[in-house]
Parts: C-alpha cells; structure tokens; sequence
C-alpha cells in the first residue's frame, strides 16, 4: 500500500437488504485501488445482513446495525467516521466495476480543479444481467438547476472539502439527497463526466426505490429546482410532467 495515495471512503447504507448486499460489499473489496476505509452503516436490519456483514468484517473498516431514520440519515453517519480525501457511497443493491476507484482516483489527481467525477453504469436486474445503461452525460450547474442531471450516483466520487463545505445530505430528502449535493458542489467547482467507462451497476428490482418511490423523487427535484431560482417554463419541469404520464409503463417494464 502506497500511503501516498489518496484515503477513499467509502460509505454504504443498508436496511434488510440481504440478497444483494454480499455482491455490493465483494465489489468493494475486489476494487485494484488500495487504499479503501469502507463503511458499512446497517439500519438494523433482521434479514441475515449482519452475518454478511461480520463474513466480511477484516476488510471492512468500520460498521454498525443500529436503527437510524433512513438511507440520507446513514449517508450522513458514515461520512461523520469517514477520513478520506476523496468521498462516494455505494447503496446495497449496487455494485462497482473492479477499476472504478482507481479510475477517478486518477482522474481526480491530474485535475485538481475538478470537484466531482463520474461515468457510465448500467441498469442490472436482480441476477446481475444487464439490461441497459443509464443516460449518462456532461453537466454543471446551470444545466443541473435546469434538470439536466445524467449522473448516475453509483459512479459519482467527489473531493472531501466540498463535503465539509456543503454537506451534509439535506435529511428532509428520502431520494434526492444526491441531487441537492450535486447541485450545491457544482455552484463552487467543474463536475467532470469521463465517457466510456464504465464503473457501476444501477440494480433495478421490484423493491428498490427507483421502482417504489419514483413520483417522489421527481417532487423532491423540483424542490431543487425551484430553490435555485428555476422557473415553471423549464425541462425539469416538463420530465416532471412527462414522467408523470410515463411513469406506471415504466414501472410495468421494471415488473415483467
């Protein structure tokens, strides 16, 4: 271990999420970087996550189950034991592309500038086959306030000071939480999208917020939107409006 490499923490929130977690959690610990402070914060779950969890203690840095008030409560607690320079949650039905975090590792040490850095994902079903790929796509700031978002938040890594400039998470959020985060780092510093490589899965299942909570999510955007000054005449407004239409084909494409 070269201890001149940047510390990534990473933090991954979980509740009763036992058939995926051990994928997410061997993900982790199969990345070619060396230099991981991996954080598992369990909800208190009841599901045989917390065997997993302990299957895999020696190379996890740090965990707890304890009940918390939510997946945006325990991106927060995680990243309150985080010592890392350069910080990413992973959620527990995701996974990680072996090379992802010495990719933007890299990336990240050439541009200083850059605050945030991602790249593609693609959609997995349950037993991991892929089923598609997330729209993925440059943005910054004014494009974000717009609704221009194209960040999937598997692959998103990003510089502590900003965390500790911006953060925490808005807990009044339960899906947007990364949204709201994007939006505020991109106010300070270029957010970079590295085409062409993919780092993450995005799993897709009946249960996964994607599915249950969709509607949801898109109110919580336009929370965003409409706080940075953003009008009704705008794209995020009319998705809005459009995903509302779309919203129970998708959910049906998602069952079948």
């Amino acid at each position: 271990m070269n201890a001149t490499q940047p510390l990534v923490s990473i933090i991954t929130p979980s509740f009763n999420q036992a058939e995926f977690l051990e994928r997410t959690i061997q993900s982790v610990l199969n990345q070619d970087y060396p230099r991981i402070e991996y954080i598992v914060m369990d909800g208190g779950s009841t599901d045989g996550s917390v065997e997993i969890i302990k299957k895999y203690q020696r190379g996890i840095s740090a965990w707890v189950s304890e009940p918390d008030h939510g997946q945006t409560d325990a991106i927060n607690k995680g990243f309150n034991r985080a010592n890392g320079e350069i910080l990413a949650w992973l959620n527990s039905d995701d996974t990680y592309h072996p090379q992802a975090v010495s990719e933007a590792v890299a990336y990240l040490i050439q541009n200083p500038q850059v605050a945030l850095v991602y790249a593609d994902c693609n959609f997995i079903n349950e037993a991991d086959r892929v089923i598609g790929t997330f729209n993925a796509k440059q943005t910054d700031y004014p494009r974000l306030r717009a609704g221009y978002v194209h960040i999937p938040q598997q692959t998103m890594f990003f510089r502590a000071p900003y965390w500790r400039e911006v953060g925490p998470l808005d807990p009044s959020f339960y899906f947007a939480m990364d949204y709201d985060l994007w939006t505020r780092i991109a106010k300070r510093a270029p957010l970079k999208y590295l085409a062409g490589r993919v780092w993450a899965n995005f799993r897709i299942h009946t249960r996964s917020k994607t599915n249950v909570a969709d509607s949801r999510g898109w109110d919580e955007m336009l929370r965003v939107h409409y706080r940075e000054g953003g009008g009704f005449f705008s794209a995020l407004v009319a998705k809005y409006y459009l995903r509302k239409i779309s919203g129970p084909l998708w959910k049906w494409r998602i069952q079948r």
